[in-house]
């Protein structure tokens, strides 16, 4: 899962990017607002962390530029500033988060996944596109393939269903042992298994598995 950092502070930067890439994210950091905003046009990211006070194109101004123009990737604002006028700014131009220098990197690390998760689910018609074939329905917690539906049993669709929350992230099979199967006294070759019947079901390479990583979908 891509992110873009903008921060001209190179202690900052250097060290959430390090926290980040440890947590399994691909980082793409800038220092100066022009670059960021060019890098936005050009690649696909799931979330854009902005310092407000950066060089040529502040954060505000991105924003601002990459609304009006349809984009709707979530967006964290960084920012030392503390006033309500500033705040109100942010969230009027759509921002999702406000994180207040300085702060923690664990605070950080949640806010990241909260709003990545809510972004993701947040569709009128509750569908999240995987790629040209696939789609997930996250109303009713159906696969389809496309546009038909797959029958994958109940642990087959929680699995894919929170494979789709981290799409583009391997998640651990201890992960998926606590989540899915609810920390239930499972061994991983049943997760594996369970892995196994889905991809019977749809296509050999729908979920990719990373050796002692993990699994992930897209």
């Amino acid at each position: 899962m891509k992110i873009l950092l903008l921060e001209d502070d190179y202690l900052y930067k250097v060290t959430i990017k390090d926290f980040l890439e440890a947590n399994e994210y691909v980082v793409d950091d800038y220092d100066d607002g022009l670059e960021a905003l060019n890098a936005i046009y050009e690649n696909s990211y799931a979330l854009l962390l902005l310092d407000i006070r950066v060089p040529n194109f502040d954060g505000y101004e991105i924003l601002k530029d990459i609304r009006a123009n349809g984009v709707q990737t979530p967006v964290i604002m960084l920012t030392s500033l503390t006033d309500i006028e500033n705040l109100s700014l942010g969230y009027d131009l759509g921002c999702s988060d406000y994180l207040r220098k300085p702060f923690e990197l664990k605070e950080l690390k949640y806010r990241i996944e909260y709003i990545i998760k809510t972004h993701n689910f947040k569709s009128s018609e509750n569908l999240i596109k995987i790629d040209e074939v696939y789609s997930f329905d996250t109303k009713t917690k159906t696969l389809l393939k496309n546009e038909k539906s797959i029958e994958l049993g109940a642990y087959g669709i929680e699995l894919v269903s929170y494979l789709v929350q981290n799409r583009g992230r391997y998640v651990s099979l201890n992960t998926l042992q606590n989540v899915v199967w609810e920390g239930k006294d499972i061994s991983y070759a049943d997760i594996r298994m369970c892995v196994k019947r889905v991809r019977e079901k749809c296509d050999k390479d729908f979920i990719s598995n990373k050796k002692m990583v993990g699994y992930k979908i897209g």
